[in-house]
């Protein structure tokens, strides 16, 4: 694994394709569980996460380190989400249960993962991104304000709403 010093030297070098190959290599996975999590669907994720890529490739040669690699390819990614989110509202229309039983290999048939994912999938999305990057990515509350651009106080009272309503959400599934 190498650090943002590392690709930060080899890109003031004009190495910018190893940079970004390191950076594919090192966060293209993260990213793309990140971006799975939200949309759910593999060809949309996909699709995404070759956006997010995209948009990392044209602005590295500009990026100007103050942040870390990790939470700008974030805010990308995240950025990314929202607008496909905002975009594609028909999605709300489109039955859980559909959505849920097209992507099975997901959830591997295990009732109590089926009936998590389909609490989160009932959250607003900005409540459904800070659950995902709290719980799943262990982001912390510091990175995710640098990542998504809200105080650490909104994403601690967001996260909190958020599993209140996962919590209850699955008493009333498993009841």
């Amino acid at each position: 694994m190498n650090s943002d010093k590392e690709l930060q030297e080899w890109c003031e070098s004009g190495q910018y394709q190893r940079a970004f190959g390191q950076m594919v290599q090192q966060y293209g996975q993260r990213l793309y569980w990140h971006i799975r999590k939200m949309v759910i669907v593999h060809e949309d994720a996909d699709d995404l996460l070759q956006n997010t890529l995209m948009k990392a490739w044209t602005g590295l040669p500009t990026f100007r380190w103050e942040s870390q690699i990790f939470t700008w390819l974030y805010r990308i990614a995240t950025n990314e989400v929202l607008t496909f989110l905002k975009k594609n509202k028909s999605l709300k229309n489109f039955p859980l249960e559909e959505r849920l039983n097209s992507e099975a290999v997901l959830f591997d048939g295990d009732a109590m993962q089926r009936a998590l994912q389909k609490a989160i999938l009932q959250l607003p999305h900005k409540q459904r991104l800070v659950f995902n990057m709290r719980y799943f990515d262990e982001i912390k509350y510091e990175d995710m304000s640098t990542i998504l651009g809200t105080s650490v106080g909104a994403l601690k009272a967001s996260y909190h709403h958020a599993a209140q309503k996962v919590e209850q959400s699955l008493k009333a599934m498993l009841l």
